[in-house]
């Protein structure tokens, strides 16, 4: 758009007069080559016909018509001085020839002049040694694009003595970001020579390198292997350096065929069989740094470590390997923290986390950042341990960085006692390996061929023994598959681009491939990576000293034990932390027990008191069986006193559930057994005696105690049956709970946890919530009933007020004690002695209230004794003779209290008809007297003495003053004159029987 806006003002404000004399505004229209074109970029066919100068930096570009290609510049740009790039050379459109007279298979094809075949270019052919030409040795493209001559071909000269020629195609950086084809070029031509000298390593076949410089760059190499791939000979495998080349070249190698053997690629990717596929390296991945980093982790007991990483894709993919690898030995990575550039907040997230074995993975200069931030957090020490690479510089940390305001005292003392892992690039051991050299020598053999170069000015020279030994790798492995290839009737020198089979056993030859090199242990993992022996270093004092070396081949981990630490051992992963009991408190578990003790023989007092008087008519009137059961189940709930002060202290783990169990029953058939009894009674009260008056007589007479027991048996049996459906179905067990940890006193790197066993089931609060609504609805209901009946007296339940205050008592601390209980669960102390305690006050108010009354009473009257004085005066000896003596003494006054009103009855009835005839008296004399003056006088009539008899049953009367009962006449406290008999009159000795 900006290009077209140009070109408008410089077709409206120049004309073409104007334009030729100024040529400097831009660049005149040139014409195209012949049988070709020119694309004007941004312009439309009438701008093109009618503009004559084009600006500076406008660029053209030629197009062919057909299948014609440009030869020459293809794109020229105007520059400032009017003038178009390039003009030194001519393009063309040209007319080009078939490629595949470009390549020779066994031969050579020089093309002149470089560049397409195109018409004018002419081929040269020549083959290699052990082949003959059979054709022309050259041919040239003509004006029509046909070669004018057949393209030759190379035979195997079956009479060749000499030895065949095996190609190589190699990309050594020798210059860019890692210079390593500086030192590993000389090492692998020192490795070719040997291999060729060799009589017993392929002895018919020679290796040949052919090499480019790569410059460590990806665009430069994608030209140089096409130039590999598509120029003679035929590579049998290609050997690139550097990761981003390697990974260009292992991806397009697969489309050819080809085995691709690296020397110096570390990056994590390469490790993908997948899109890898025929991929090797003697350079170990960076991966192989964390096998050794598990190993020390296990050798130190570590298995709680954190990492810190720079958010690089060679970085992330190595951590994402060390996770993977920590999982399957059961480390934990805690904590992962990654950064870009500052590494202030991550290093923070580490302090705060408690991190204490970290492993950073970053380039130096970002470590010298990461340290200084560790000084300022305090995060090292002896509590802490790093790992880092350990390819940087000796001294990294002493070199001054000004992006970072630590000194070099700071850094050093920050850095103090980290570890480092370093893949081993030379062997350590004097061995002499496949080449026959040890690893000194070959040092010496390649210094002298670098001619006197200083190591560290030459690039690549660790990785020098890996160069040298992956060309021992190749010419082991080509050997190795020279007779399986005869066994199927194919040759080494069969190799081409098309097949298959060959790749395939080199590929099995390599995989399989183990010998001992100047770099150590050469053998390749699932993946083509190396596996090799790392290095572990330890700074100590400021210089880092070697600690061990771990071989992944074997699993070995070779050990010095010169490992220094600020403490005396190793530091933990993490703080220390103490397991430790929470229990109940001795002293208040035995003064509680001696309290609940007294409580149980304050019961067994009651008990036996209870049923030694059981024949005292006041204590039968109490209905003793109820309150034995109310004793009984006061010392059950008692005796659950001491299974809930037993803990871990006491008894085993295994053996909890059982005390559990105890607390459980205990209390649970105390409490309906002791409740359940004082709720029958009060319940019983309130049904008789709080219904209207003429229903209470009726009520009053009958009390069969076999209702109340069975009441008490069907509150006990509910509570059996649910105890035992909780426990079948979700039975108790222990369960631990854990506390927030506290720090111990002194500078000890140790958190004490406390824990407190607990009896618990799956469902607990459910259980409790079913028991605790049941039980508290009757607590409710026994309240309520309590309160109704506070006014009653009966002599049946004489005790009824008494079960009504203990009845409040146990109702109220219940309800206030379940729910503190609960909150205190945590506080065994607390919890065991509000518990307890509410049991205690509990049993001895109800024993008190219930018992003490009745001692009191007994004690001060003396009735037991006045009981069994009469019990002598009637001759009984046995307390049953008593028992019966009493019911037959019930049955009689309910006898004589019934005649008693049968004869009230017939009183008043009498009366009734008394009363009548006095009536009738009074009327009758006035008409007497009337009569008596006008006619004689009748006889006076006389009572008929069928209306005055008694009822049948009942003795004549002698006369009128004893037609009553003696005990009746008018004179009588009995009779009185408004017709109503006062029973209170009654004395004691007429009337004994009736109320004894």
């Amino acid at each position: 758009m900006a290009l077209s806006f140009i070109l408008s003002l410089l077709l409206g404000t120049f004309s073409p007069a104007l334009a030729s004399r100024n040529t400097t505004a831009g660049c005149a229209i040139i014409r195209p080559p012949r049988d070709g074109g020119i694309r004007y970029r941004g312009l439309t066919q009438e701008q093109i016909r009618s503009v004559q100068v084009l600006p500076v930096d406008y660029e053209i570009e030629y197009i062919c018509r057909g299948n014609r290609v440009i030869v020459g510049p293809k794109v020229r740009k105007c520059l400032p001085d009017g003038t178009w790039t390039d003009l030194n050379q001519r393009s063309k459109c040209l007319l080009p020839c078939a490629r595949v007279w470009t390549s020779l298979e066994n031969g050579r094809v020089t093309v002149h002049p470089p560049g397409p075949a195109v018409e004018g270019t002419v081929l040269h052919y020549s083959c290699l040694e052990g082949f003959i030409l059979v054709g022309r040795n050259s041919t040239q493209c003509t004006k029509l694009g046909k070669w004018d001559s057949p393209k030759p071909v190379c035979h195997y000269d079956r009479h060749y003595t000499g030895k065949k020629k095996l190609y190589i195609g190699a990309l050594f950086p020798m210059s860019g970001g890692w210079p390593g084809g500086q030192a590993c070029l000389p090492a692998a031509q020192m490795a070719l020579d040997l291999v060729n000298k060799r009589t017993d390593i392929l002895p018919d076949y020679e290796l040949e390198l052919i090499y480019y410089d790569s410059m460590c760059d990806p665009g430069e190499a994608t030209k140089l292997l096409y130039d590999l791939l598509y120029t003679e000979p035929i590579k049998i495998v290609l050997m690139p350096g550097c990761s981003s080349v390697s990974t260009l070249v292992a991806e397009a190698a697969r489309m050819w065929n080809l085995i691709v053997l690296s020397y110096g690629s570390s990056s994590p990717a390469l490790s993908n069989r997948q899109r890898f596929p025929t991929f090797f390296r003697t350079h170990p991945s960076a991966t192989l740094h964390n096998p050794t980093r598990v190993q020390l982790f296990q050798k130190w007991k570590w298995t709680k470590i954190a990492t810190i990483q720079q958010t690089t894709e060679v970085f992330t993919s190595t951590l994402d390997d060390l996770e993977q690898r920590v999982k399957e030995a059961g480390i934990e990575i805690s904590v992962r923290q990654s950064f870009l550039t500052d590494p202030a907040v991550a290093v923070k997230n580490l302090k705060r986390q408690d991190a204490r074995i970290i492993v950073g993975l970053f380039y130096e200069t970002e470590a010298r950042k990461v340290f200084c931030e560790v000084y300022k957090e305090k995060l090292y020490g002896k509590k802490y341990v790093w790992f880092l690479i350990g390819w940087y510089a000796d001294n990294w940390f002493k070199i001054k960085d000004p992006s970072i305001n630590c000194t070099v005292e700071q850094m050093t003392e920050a850095v103090e006692g980290h570890v480092t892992t370093e893949i081993v690039m030379l062997n350590p051991e004097t061995v002499r390996g496949a080449s026959n050299l040890t690893s000194q020598e070959f040092l010496a053999q390649l210094m002298s061929k670098l001619g006197g170069k200083n190591p560290e000015e030459t690039g690549g020279f660790q990785e020098a023994p890996l160069a040298y030994d992956a060309v021992w790798a190749l010419a082991l492995a080509l050997n190795k598959t020279v007779g399986p290839l005869k066994a199927k009737g194919r040759r080494l020198e069969d190799f081409n681009y098309n097949n298959k089979d060959i790749t395939a056993e080199i590929y099995r030859a390599l995989n399989t491939s183990s010998f001992e090199g100047v770099s150590g242990h050469v053998v390749f993992d699932a993946q083509g990576s190396r596996m090799a022996w790392t290095l572990i270093e330890q700074l100590q004092g400021g210089s880092y000293k070697k600690i061990g070396y771990f071989d992944m081949t074997k699993g070995n981990l070779s050990w010095y034990g010169n490992d220094r630490w600020i403490g005396s051992d190793p530091p933990a992963d993490q703080t220390v932390v103490i397991q430790k009991f929470r229990y109940l408190s001795q002293k208040l578990f035995v003064s509680v027990s001696v309290f609940a003790g007294l409580g149980i023989l304050m019961g067994i007092v009651c008990l036996t008191f209870n049923i030694y008087n059981s024949n005292v008519r006041y204590i039968q009137n109490s209905q003793p069986y109820l309150n034995n059961m109310t004793a009984v189940g006061c010392m059950m709930a008692l005796a659950a006193v001491f299974p809930l002060g037993i803990d871990g202290l006491h008894v085993r783990n295994s053996q909890f559930p059982v005390v559990c169990q105890f607390r459980l029953w205990l209390l649970g058939l105390g409490f309906s057994l002791a409740y359940g009894s004082m709720f029958t009674k009060i319940w019983w009260v309130h049904t008789v005696f709080t219904k209207k008056d003429e229903k209470k007589d009726k009520r009053k007479q009958h009390l069969e105690p076999w209702k109340l027991y069975a009441t008490v048996g069907v509150l006990l049996v509910i509570d059996i049956l649910s105890l035992m459906i909780w426990q079948i179905v979700d039975p108790l067990h222990i369960t631990v709970e854990k506390f927030t940890k506290e720090a111990p006193k002194g500078d000890v790197d140790q958190l004490i946890e406390p824990l407190l066993q607990h009896c618990s089931s799956e469902k607990m609060n459910t259980w409790l919530g079913v028991v605790y609504g049941y039980k508290g609805l009757l607590l409710l209901l026994g309240i309520f009933l309590a309160y109704e009946t506070k006014s009653v007296s009966t002599e049946k339940i004489n005790d009824h007020r008494a079960v009504g205050m203990a009845i409040y008592n146990v109702s109220v601390l219940c309800m206030i004690t379940a729910p503190v209980t609960m909150i205190l669960s945590s506080k065994q102390d607390a919890s065991f002695a509000f518990a307890s305690l509410a049991i205690i006050f509990s049993v001895y108010i109800t024993l008190v209230v219930l018992f003490v009354p009745k001692m009191r009473r007994l004690i001060t009257r003396g009735e037991w004794q006045s009981d069994q004085q009469e019990t002598m005066k009637t001759g009984s000896s046995t307390n049953n003779n008593d028992e019966e003596k009493s019911r037959q003494l019930e049955r009689e006054n309910k006898e004589l209290q019934k005649i008693i009103q049968e004869k009230e009855e017939r009183v008043s009835e009498l009366r009734n008809q008394l009363s009548e005839r006095q009536a009738l008296r009074s009327r009758k004399r006035p008409t007497s007297s009337s009569q008596n003056h006008s006619s004689p006088s009748l006889p006076a009539p006389q009572n008929d003495p069928k209306s005055l008899l008694p009822p049948p049953g009942y003795p004549l009367p002698a006369s009128d003053n004893h037609s009553l009962p003696p005990t009746f006449s008018n004179t009588s406290p009995l009779y009185q004159p408004d017709g109503k008999i006062n029973r209170n009159s009654c004395h004691p000795g007429r009337l004994q029987l009736l109320y004894k």
